[in-house]
């Protein structure tokens, strides 16, 4: 009797304990909600984004180096682990450098929109390959954080626009940003998360030179301390935030955990937003916000009925 008691306190506790996931992509949303709010800070005081990126390449140092240390400078050396880190990194970096393009030839208040709703990719792909399913609590919220992406950065009085290279670029990196989360997920049943962070430092360096061959040294740069020292200050946000993303996905289902940072980051960039402007939102982005808050508490009271993907040793 006493041993049966035991067994249902056990069972009780592991039912109502908090998953492990929703700490690290609550972490995530808080880090990059308050990095949304002040990345654009050092562009707007004349340091130029292509520069930017090459800080927030150098930020992601730290953060790797920290967790290499902690798991004892193991880095994953085999193919497997190449390919995925790999391309992880270069689907990340690779749509922030076509977002540059994007941006210049085409209305960002399109653009961002559009790319916002890259979770649909990695839903889609995590049901479809990995077999990952959740409750009807958890499809409510996906489907409540996929409806509220678009509306934060929604503006209909714009004029009208021609979909032109703007809008193939976007939908670049749509698919790049959508893939990325998925092989995220995928990596981690196959490698560890340290590895894969530092993969995705790896590639965000290999792509400095592509961010200076793009940046136009010939205009007035703001070096100061509302230049780099700024960027550096926000960007590390950033770089944070892509540490508790790994392991967000690596304790839970990719299509609950990319839809709540993807919902919760730009609400929080909004609220912020709101708090600094002391100004009220239009109705778009208070149907965001409140779509958002609804999403996050379905997909947090979603029982958590998945395991930690067991690492693979291959080829270690």
């Amino acid at each position: 009797m006493a041993a049966g008691t035991a067994a249902g306190a056990v069972a009780g506790a592991a039912v109502t304990r908090k998953p492990r996931w929703l700490g690290y992509a609550l972490a995530t949303a808080l880090l990059w909600g308050v990095w949304g709010a002040f990345a654009g800070l050092p562009s707007q005081h004349g340091f130029p984004e292509t520069l930017v990126y090459v800080v927030w390449a150098l930020t992601m140092v730290p953060p790797a180096l920290f967790v290499l240390a902690r798991s004892g400078w193991h880095v994953r050396r085999d193919r497997t682990a190449l390919a995925h880190g790999l391309a992880i990194g270069l689907l990340g970096a690779g749509g922030q450098m076509v977002l540059f393009y994007a941006v210049k030839a085409g209305p960002a208040y399109l653009i961002f929109p559009l790319i916002a709703l890259s979770p649909v990719i990695t839903i889609v792909l995590s049901f479809a390959f990995l077999r990952e399913r959740t409750g009807a609590m958890g499809i409510t919220g996906i489907v409540l954080a996929v409806c509220a992406l678009p509306l934060f950065d929604y503006n209909p009085g714009g004029a009208p626009q021609q979909y032109g290279l703007w809008f193939v670029l976007a939908l670049g990196v749509l698919v790049a940003w959508g893939l990325q989360a998925y092989f995220i997920k995928l990596a981690n049943t196959r490698m560890d998360a340290e590895s894969i962070f530092f993969y995705m430092t790896a590639s965000a360096l290999l792509c400095v030179p592509v961010a200076l061959a793009m940046t136009d040294f010939s205009q007035p740069i703001n070096y100061g301390p509302s230049g780099p020292l700024l960027a550096a200050a926000t960007q590390i946000l950033n770089a944070v935030g892509a540490l508790t993303l790994v392991y967000a996905f690596r304790h839970g289902k990719a299509l609950t955990v990319s839809p709540l940072v993807n919902a919760g980051a730009p609400l929080l960039t909004t609220v912020i937003a709101m708090a600094l402007a002391a100004s009220v939102p239009g109705g778009y982005r208070l149907a965001g916000i409140g779509l958002s808050l609804a999403a996050a508490l379905f997909l947090a009271l979603q029982p958590d009925d998945g395991a930690a993907p067991q690492e693979s040793t291959k080829g270690v």
